[in-house]
């Protein structure tokens, strides 16, 4: 990330392929490291014919100030970039925002992001690249839709039930799982009256292709009595349903 306001030096063309390798750098937190962010790494390596990829990476310290709680520690995301084919170099403890100094320390002749807009830290909502964009030196990289670190936490909360039954079940204790003992019974009572639901509507399917096969046999179509069996079987299930999550939902809260 960049220093809005900074300026970067002119006086030394990026050098060409038949030179050293072009060094570029990519910037972020890479939590929950996805093919979005290994994506966006490649493009930054494909930039140039020959590329030198450093990769920085924020501490726990710097993110959770200015992003929020991350659900990987900052020893783990390194790792998880040094094991990207894209990526020549990791910086560890990137800065937020970068600066004159730190392009001259690590010889960076390009910045590669997407282009969003990202606030520096001084509030004023400026882009901390955007004297890297001023100056040529910014390489815009293309976002994957449909995948980010936020989706991946958000399908997690979604089914968050479930998955904490699936790892109760592999032996996680409830205290490591931050789930309280009557919670924990509620949800697996929850659990079971899925299952016995399942059950019910398969019942009722079956129930259902016995009636219509009596009908064809009898040669009649739909007539009333197999119309209202129809109706007395869906109309059962319906409130089976609904008292189970009465139920539930009262033993859990």
């Amino acid at each position: 990330m960049g220093e809005s306001g900074a300026a970067i030096s002119n006086s030394v063309e990026p050098p060409s392929s038949s030179d050293r390798p072009v060094r570029v750098y990519a910037d972020g937190i890479y939590d929950l490291f996805h093919f979005g962010h290994a994506r966006a790494l490649e493009q930054a390596k494909l930039a140039f014919p020959n590329t030198y990829l450093m990769v920085g990476c924020c501490n726990d310290e710097t993110t959770h100030k200015y992003k929020g709680k991350t659900v990987m520690t900052e020893s783990e995301r390194y790792e998880s970039l040094r094991h990207c084919k894209w990526v020549d170099e990791v910086i560890p403890n990137a800065p937020w925002v970068i600066n004159q100094e730190f392009l001259d320390k690590h010889r960076i002749d390009y910045v590669a992001h997407d282009a969003l807009p990202y606030a520096d830290t001084s509030g004023a909502g400026k882009d901390v690249y955007e004297f890297v964009k001023a100056v040529g030196r910014f390489k815009e990289t293309k976002r994957t839709e449909g995948i980010s670190t936020s989706d991946i936490i958000m399908r997690i909360v979604k089914d968050y039930n479930q998955y904490v039954l699936r790892n109760l079940d592999r032996g996680y204790t409830r205290k490591e799982l931050n789930v309280s003992y009557v919670r924990e019974k509620g949800l697996r009572v929850n659990m079971r009256l899925k299952k016995l639901q399942e059950k019910v509507k398969e019942h009722q399917e079956k129930v259902g292709e016995k009636i219509q096969t009596v009908a064809k046999t009898a040669g009649i179509h739909r007539n009333i009595w197999v119309e209202n069996a129809d109706r007395w079987v869906a109309g059962f299930l319906e409130m089976f349903e609904e008292g189970c999550h009465k139920m539930v939902n009262t033993y859990i809260y």
